[in-house]
């Protein structure tokens, strides 16, 4: 079954269950997926439709702290709410001990010791190994962490 299916089989399951939350969360995502779709012209794989999956979540993530600011403790709990539903779609992120050894590995296959200078050299190939598995903003740190 592709993920396009199961969101929605998913969408048909939370409309019938009355969860609204799920509902319109799912219902968001298939309309990314469509704009997309008629964009570019093209049917969207499992893994794009994942990098959409992941982008709606770092938006939201990304807004969480703007929110918990004003003092919005209902689009907070919306929010969250909203990012457990579409992290159930995604893969397993790896832990951040498993990341610092592939930007160690990395590094080494490359001949980079340290450096600031050498972050777009190490962050590339790193995001490239990774793809989807852990956050951007994560293996920014760990690469700093690392080049320091």
């Amino acid at each position: 079954m592709t993920l396009k299916e199961q969101l929605m089989i998913d969408f048909k399951n939370a409309m019938k269950s009355h969860n609204v939350i799920e509902k319109n969360t799912v219902n968001l995502v298939r309309a990314a997926i469509k704009q997309v779709e008629v964009d570019t012209r093209t049917e969207l794989e499992d893994q794009d439709i994942l990098v959409i999956i992941a982008k709606q979540v770092k938006m939201r993530n990304d807004a969480l702290p703007d929110f918990e600011k004003a003092g919005r403790t209902d689009l907070v709990d919306s929010y969250k709410a909203e990012i457990e539903v579409l992290n159930k779609y995604l893969p397993e992120q790896i832990s951040e001990e498993r990341l610092k050894e592939i930007v160690e590995e990395t590094a080494k296959s490359l001949g980079i010791n340290g450096g600031r200078e050498n972050m777009g050299k190490l962050m590339g190939p790193v995001m490239v190994k990774i793809k989807g598995l852990a956050d951007g903003n994560t293996v920014k740190k760990i690469v700093m962490e690392y080049l320091s």
